[in-house]
């Protein structure tokens, strides 16, 4: 393969005050089909339960996230590890910017603790930014998978990680040689978005990240998300999946930008369920093994039965072959 070029779902606003430069964005309203009800069931409550009792930070609280209800009432928690501090200051993102602590050495086997005791056959672990470690913090999610296979050995790892921008090739080897089943890193906008969007962060790199990935372990599944509704058209959207496919990317997911608070990138446009349901055909049109695209879905959400899934397909591919 030829390289590729160039603790409440409410976060409270003063978490945030690396934010106060930005402008007001208005929060439009909206529509029916992304309006989500209330977390009211008792799984959910158990579930943040057991999340305080392990002292662990969720991307679900963290982010924001408006399928949290429904997930947590499931039993299924995106563990986000490092801390709940980023180094990066993306313009979509809810997540805390400043200076992380220091990394907690027991936290990977309070996770595994976490895992067991939700009974969970799949897990999504992801991180914050943390360019203030010399590997990124590749080591620690390396560490946190071989606890799960220790602790529950049958349940099958998702990672969704940084980039690794900072890092010589290293961190990312120590990452695939833990065996994660799926390696998912966001893409999250079209390239020349990133700029406003994702400022720390470069294209390129993100890409040939996952492109890697599939040089180190081709067996391993690779797993990329996008938003839509920041600015980007469609014509944007249908070369960022070219772009994927090059780099064998097996599994997008796509997904609405929802505006966290004024201070965050403004929603250009709420897309339609029937422009979702077009990009998903486009999508397996160009050989994706799995796509996921609706106004709600985000990368952890409903992962367990997609990654089933997507052992299907590659199945199913094979037998083709």
């Amino acid at each position: 393969m030829s390289e590729l070029k160039p603790r409440d779902l409410k976060i409270p606003q003063e978490r945030h005050p690396e934010k106060a430069h930005r402008k007001d964005n208005a929060q439009p309203k909206k529509p029916d089909w992304i309006r989500v009800k209330a977390p009211t069931s008792k799984a959910y409550f158990e579930t943040h339960k057991i999340m305080r009792e392990h002292k662990l930070v969720t991307v679900c609280e963290e982010a924001g996230c408006p399928n949290a209800g429904e997930c947590w009432a499931q039993g299924h928690a995106t563990m986000m590890i490092m801390g709940e501090i980023c180094t990066r200051g993306c313009t979509f993102c809810n997540v805390a910017t400043g200076k992380p602590q220091t990394l907690d050495v027991f936290e990977p086997a309070r996770v595994a603790d976490a895992v067991a005791k939700l009974g969970l056959n799949h897990v999504v672990i992801t991180s914050v930014d943390r360019d203030d470690l010399e590997d990124g913090g590749a080591e620690h999610f390396a560490q946190t998978i071989r606890a799960i296979r220790r602790k529950t050995p049958d349940t099958t790892i998702e990672i969704l990680t940084p980039d690794f921008l900072k890092c010589d090739d290293r961190a990312l080897e120590v990452v695939v040689e833990a065996r994660p089943d799926v390696f998912n890193h966001n893409l999250e906008t079209v390239p020349h978005l990133y700029h406003e969007v994702r400022p720390g962060a470069r294209y390129f790199h993100s890409l040939r990240l996952l492109q890697r990935v599939k040089e180190l372990d081709p067996a391993m599944f690779t797993k990329s998300g996008l938003m839509v509704g920041l600015g980007e058209g469609r014509t944007d959207v249908l070369q960022v999946m070219d772009d994927m496919r090059s780099a064998n990317i097996d599994f997008l997911t796509i997904g609405q930008y929802l505006q966290p608070t004024p201070k965050h990138h403004a929603v250009d446009r709420f897309v339609t369920p029937d422009e979702f349901k077009a990009y998903e055909k486009a999508a397996y049109g160009k050989g994706f093994l799995m796509v996921s695209a609706t106004p709600l879905t985000r990368s952890s959400y409903h992962a367990g039965d997609d990654f089933v899934r997507l052992r299907e397909a590659r199945l199913a591919k094979l037998a083709k072959a």
